[in-house]
């Protein structure tokens, strides 16, 4: 029983390692090769390195600590196991991390220490029949920080700047982006309750400009791509936003991949004076959307490389399409169907001198829902401004 208990164990392992070596990173293989020589038999501790093999089964871990973890080092001296796991990683990091060289190198240092301005608003459009439309736009929210990363693993900390200026607004976001050279994920989660100006209301004012504090709002929207890049071995989508390779020669490719949206919207009207609620377009004091989309995405990224190669200027676009549910207004448990659409727009320059790299980057997606009454577009607008240092 003890000898097929370590065999599956050993089993998992092995899964856990190959995942790790395609999805994460060297620093978590390099601790998935250390918890693997603990499960190891005495048989496969048997070390490679011929002379090595009578100083311990932990003498390859010292010998990382001291080379500063160059795991593809050949004078590590790994028992039979972790090779195996070494192997497997390097298998991962050449299947789904290599570039054409004359295109993407990388960057050959470790760590990123990051300040950054972080800064978004929304806006939010909707259009009735006869060009009447309501039209609003949040404050602009502001975040301030830094960070410091090794290979995959970031830490950090961001300040709210509006907490210090003004009242704070109940807002919140949350981002994880993981991008390889064939492949990236992203997924973006936001929040936020009050803090809008409406800009137009119906035919109120003429139909003029105008600038009416709104709070009673709420806006919830979480969003997950995934999308392949077919030119993987001359673009680096990394080089333009996570700045852990650089490009050397301008190149593009195409984007397919898919998207998951959710998002709900409510806004009460009743708050409003008389005189506005006289020109509502809408009939009603109460608008409510919420609805669940699957989509087909499609687009065009391309990174331009200034000489004499210190500037990469980035642009992407992707446009979706795909099925809706909407969920009904008065019961939750309703659905209906319809068409989903999106799109998704990024914009970035970096400029790289040596190990000092800086970049101001702009994102911005938004969705269409629209029936016979009334068309909804509501958009997400982000800028973000990076300085900081590669060791």
């Amino acid at each position: 029983m003890s000898f097929w208990h370590s065999q599956v164990s050993l089993l998992f392992i092995r899964i856990i390692s190959i995942f790790v070596a395609v999805n994460m990173g060297r620093l978590l293989g390099i601790i998935i090769l250390a918890v693997a020589s603990l499960g190891v038999s005495a048989a496969e501790r048997a070390d490679s390195c011929g002379s090595c093999s009578d100083a311990g089964s932990t003498y390859w871990i010292r010998q990382l600590v001291d080379n500063g973890f160059r795991i593809n080092d050949t004078l590590v001296c790994y028992p039979r196991f972790p090779r195996f796991c070494l192997n497997v990683y390097n298998w991962g990091d050449r299947t789904f991390n290599s570039f054409d060289k004359d295109y993407v190198v990388g960057t050959g240092k470790n760590w990123k220490l990051q300040a950054k301005s972080y800064s978004w608003l929304e806006t939010s459009t909707m259009m009735f029949p006869k060009r009447s439309q309501i039209s609003m736009h949040s404050d602009l929210y502001s975040d301030a920080g830094f960070s410091l990363s090794f290979m995959a693993v970031s830490v950090g900390y961001m300040w709210n700047i509006n907490s210090i200026f003004s009242d704070p607004t109940k807002r919140r976001t949350f981002n994880f982006d993981f991008t390889c050279s064939r492949f990236a994920v992203n997924y973006q989660s936001m929040s936020s309750e009050g803090g809008m100006k409406i800009t137009r209301f119906g035919e109120y004012n003429d139909g003029r400009h105008i600038n009416y504090k709104f709070n009673d709002i709420s806006i919830d929207s979480k969003t997950l791509d995934a999308y392949y890049f077919f030119n993987h071995r001359q673009y680096s989508q990394g080089a333009a936003y996570s700045y852990s390779k650089h490009q050397l020669r301008s190149a593009g490719t195409a984007l397919v991949g898919v998207n998951f949206t959710e998002q709900r919207i409510t806004m009460d009207f009743s708050g409003l004076p008389q005189e506005m609620l006289g020109d509502n377009p809408l009939n009603e004091l109460y608008y409510r959307s919420h609805y669940r989309s699957y989509s087909v995405m499609g687009g065009y990224a391309y990174n331009w490389v200034l000489k004499p190669r210190r500037w990469t200027i980035n642009a992407t676009g992707m446009a979706a399409v795909g099925y809706k549910h909407l969920i009904d207004r008065a019961e939750e448990v309703q659905t209906r169907d319809a068409v989903a659409n999106m799109f998704r727009v990024n914009l970035a320059a970096i400029y790289n001198h040596r190990a000092f790299f800086a970049s101001c980057t702009l994102r911005s997606y938004g969705f269409l829902n629209y029936s016979n009454e009334i068309a909804h577009f509501n958009t997400f607008v982000s800028a973000t401004v990076t300085a900081g240092i590669r060791f």
